[in-house]
């Protein structure tokens, strides 16, 4: 080992301070740079990809005055007073087109069909009583009412959806709503994973003295797959600078982005920092949380392109939540996703004490107590009893994160932040 990297591998006093998170987030979204290719897919195959151009609809919405009720067509003017009895001459149904309504006549119409020319309201069939082809309006009528008027959701050319939107099944509805049948979006990001580690073996195989699972491997690809990301999978990293080196060469030669798990604090078998060195820079090393803290960031160098990579930590909970909280907002911008892309907490009330202050913020595994509310009607969250970053369980028990702000103590009653998976992993 070279005498700089002994010396970076010192005391505590010798290192840097740790990167506070929001300071490290900033730094990591900054540095993003979102793909710029794009591509025509149908809609039954854009959910989670990212829309590349503004779409503007063809068509008003609604396309034509449409009845907002099932009811009869009617004209105002006929209605002066309830109890007025008309006689109906026709009936619309969706997807019909009614005839002209003549005075002291009325159309039986049902939701979403065309209002009939000369009908300028229609009335629900609750107050409306009908008796062969008559029918007693037990209401007072004004002109307009229960009429949905052509293009007054959304006129012909207006922007329907922007640039940036990651597509959910609601814009896809949206999409479809006004024709379109295709929509152009970014092309899938390309991420190179690999894990670090001599004792690391693959599921299904024996388990030699020593060795554990790679349940990192899959933990990132399921959490790179849920934002639809193109992945290779580069495999198992041996514990050596220059295997290091070039596994990392080699998922940046084909990847936008390159993830490591493991190799990144200041052990004697850390190889990660010092091959990105060789290979580029680091940016950022080292985070002011709980889990986590052994982050590296940095890119790889060559032929007139810098590749990112981010280093995580080997125990797979403090992957977890570093892809969370950090990861997974860069691979959004990196994406093209232009609105927020930061978790949003919800605030709840502690269920348990937290009497120990410590010097990085916690995020502590969590879940919400099944219909339990405290005295402030917010719900009460519990969390898991082990803080261990190594105990993958406490995941699958987990419904999302406490948050335990730096320096601070908790006690039970007291508001406490919570993220739910539903906003790390949506």
């Amino acid at each position: 080992m070279a005498s700089g990297d002994q010396n970076r591998r010192g005391t505590d006093a010798a290192r840097p301070p740790l990167w506070p998170l929001e300071t490290a987030l900033e730094r990591l979204l900054g540095a993003a740079r979102p793909v710029g290719e794009r591509e025509s897919v149908r809609l039954d195959q854009a959910l989670g990809r990212v829309l590349a151009a503004p779409l503007p609809s063809g068509v008003p919405l609604p396309g034509w005055d449409n009845s907002a009720m099932d009811g009869y067509a009617v004209r105002a003017a006929d209605l002066p007073e309830p109890g007025r009895a008309l006689r109906v001459t026709q009936r619309i149904p969706a997807g019909a087109v009614g005839v002209p309504v003549e005075p002291g006549c009325a159309a039986r119409i049902f939701t979403g069909a065309p209002v009939p020319p000369g009908a300028d309201a229609v009335v629900v069939q609750e107050v409306c009583v009908q008796d062969g082809d008559q029918v007693c309006v037990d209401a007072t009528v004004r002109a307009g009412q229960n009429i949905r008027r052509a293009g007054e959701e959304i006129g012909v050319g207006t922007e329907v959806l922007a640039a940036g939107t990651r597509l959910a099944p609601q814009h896809l509805g949206m999409a479809a709503a006004v024709g379109a049948a295709e929509l152009s979006v970014k092309r899938r990001l390309r991420v190179a994973i690999l894990a670090t580690g001599d004792e690391l073996a693959m599921p299904g195989q024996p388990l030699a003295p020593g060795e554990i699972y790679n349940s990192n491997r899959f933990l990132l690809h399921s959490l790179l797959t849920t934002l639809g990301c193109e992945i290779l999978d580069v495999g198992i990293v041996g514990d050596t600078l220059e295997r290091t080196e070039a596994a990392l060469a080699e998922g940046a030669s084909a990847a936008d982005l390159v993830l490591v798990s493991g190799g990144v604090s200041v052990g004697e078998e850390d190889h990660v920092r010092p091959a990105l060195e060789r290979l580029g820079r680091v940016d950022l090393w080292n985070l002011a949380i709980r889990p986590g803290k052994p982050l590296v960031f940095g890119h790889i160098i060559g032929d007139g392109v810098e590749i990112p990579v981010i280093g995580s930590p080997g125990n797979p909970v403090a992957l977890f939540i570093v892809f969370c909280l950090l990861i997974r907002p860069f691979i959004l911008r990196s994406q093209g996703v232009a609105g927020e892309v930061l978790p949003r907490p919800i605030w709840c009330e502690a269920g348990f004490d937290w009497p120990r202050p410590d010097k990085r913020r916690e995020y502590v595994r969590a879940r919400l107590q099944s219909g339990e509310f405290g005295v402030s009607g917010r719900p009460r969250v519990v969390v898991y009893p082990s803080r261990s970053s190594a105990m993958i369980s406490s995941l699958v028990w987990a419904e999302g994160l406490a948050v335990i702000p730096e320096g601070q103590t908790l006690s039970a009653g007291e508001a406490v932040a919570f993220l739910p998976f539903s906003e790390l992993l949506g």
